[in-house]
């Protein structure tokens, strides 16, 4: 590898980072942490680094410090673990200082988990990416010896959205003419997700097919070695038709056995376990089962609901879960459920003693009644403090024995 190139990529960055424009987000750093950023591909996780660069910048702190190298920069396919010192020393014969270190997209290089430690335990300050939640596994986490704080980077929410569209909640935004250019907006995102390079372009269903074309072949695919894509894409298909349902390994088994494919449970649970590796999903588990019994059991989330629009047609019901199950894993991360015991409940927030309800229309009586009975069962057996029912676009409060069950439209409730 020639260091050359290597010092060549050094400066052409620093004056990349110097100059490019963000759409700064709300990213609580702490001063003195080294940290990684997880999360999907193409979620943000580059800018979130961009962002710190140019908060230092901002500090006072020299251009000449940072060192920023993107590991999918084809000039660097050569490099290989054993050589990512090659990176330091073409720094040093450039500058005579120490520098803040930020290495974008890292996991494509084998071994880099032991230069990561390294550099923490030398008193280097370290940002790393990467769009593989391997990064996370018990092996990498005891490789980094707890140096690193691990950060996941979600596509953009709904208030980062409106902001990246220039379209800013007025006070009282509600009740003035406003409100109907943010359900307009919400519209593209309920359909299209909340990646941010999206809302540049016109054709977001064509980038949507693409990305996922990338992720599919390039992160599941090719770097698991998968030999029977079709059984992994038609899995990924019913798993989106069936958001709803609880499911467990040997319901897809069955579900994919329906259509005349043959897979082996074994097949089925690696599958799973590179969808949540890949970011492409997550997962959510039944308050009441056993811990002991929660691997085998689950509901199933898709990261954007972009990506989820792909595998459906006419299904707002099922994009309503997953953009509301989308919001409640960005604020509440591990601390989410689904409550099943004689009803269920969509989802459960144990440390706030929040329900919340999913129903894209509750216009006809019966369907609200479903939702409140629901609500008001399941409230026999967890601690409740409030219940929520997130709908297309009612919005109102019903009393029920000593509980105050608040009907919120979605576009609303995710501005809160």
């Amino acid at each position: 590898m020639d260091k050359d190139i290597i010092k060549k990529i050094i400066v052409e960055n620093q004056e990349f980072v110097r100059d490019i424009r963000i759409f700064p987000r709300k990213l609580y750093i702490e001063k003195n942490g080294n940290y990684v950023f997880t999360g999907a591909r193409r979620s943000g996780k580059t800018f979130s680094m961009f962002q710190i660069i140019k908060s230092k910048l901002a500090e006072g702190i020299s251009l000449k410090k940072i060192l920023y190298i993107n590991f999918e920069d084809e000039r660097l396919i050569e490099l290989t673990g054993s050589y990512l010192d090659y990176i330091l020393e073409a720094y040093r014969e450039l500058y005579d200082m120490k520098p803040i270190l930020f290495l974008d997209e890292i996991q494509n290089i084998d071994g880099w988990e032991k230069f990561a430690r390294r550099l923490a335990d030398t008193d280097y300050i370290i940002f790393i990416t990467g769009s593989n939640a391997k990064m996370l596994s018990q092996e990498i986490a005891t490789t980094l010896g707890g140096r690193y704080l691990i950060k996941e980077i979600y596509p953009l929410s709904f208030p980062e959205y409106l902001q990246m569209n220039k379209l800013i909640p007025e006070k009282n935004w509600e009740y003035s003419s406003q409100r109907f250019e943010i359900r307009k907006m919400f519209n593209d995102y309920f359909y299209y997700g909340g990646f941010p390079e999206i809302i540049r372009f016109q054709e977001k269903r064509l980038w949507l097919t693409n990305l996922f074309q990338k992720i599919f072949y390039g992160d599941l695919i090719s770097r698991y070695k998968i030999r029977n894509d079709f059984a992994l894409k038609l899995m990924i298909k019913k798993m989106a038709e069936n958001i709803h349902d609880e499911i467990s390994f040997n319901r897809i088994k069955h579900i994919i056995k329906s259509i005349g494919i043959k897979i082996g449970t074994t097949t089925l649970i690696e599958y799973v376990k590179y969808l949540k590796e890949t970011w492409l999903i997550f997962e959510i588990k039944n308050y009441f089962t056993k811990i002991g019994s929660r691997e085998t059991v689950g509901k199933y989330y898709f990261i954007d609901n972009g990506i989820l629009s792909l595998f459906l047609m006419n299904s707002e019901t099922i994009l309503l879960e997953n953009i509301v199950a989308i919001r409640l894993k960005q604020l509440y991360g591990n601390d989410l459920y689904y409550l099943k015991k004689q009803t269920e409940v969509d989802f459960y927030i144990p440390k706030k003693k929040i329900m919340v309800q999913a129903a894209y229309k509750v216009h006809l009586a019966e369907t609200e009644k479903r939702e409140i009975n629901s609500l008001i069962k399941a409230a026999q057996y967890v601690d409740t403090k409030e219940m929520w029912v997130i709908t297309l676009d009612t919005e109102k409060q019903v009393k029920v024995n000593n509980f105050t069950i608040q009907f919120i439209p979605v576009w609303k409730w995710l501005l809160f």
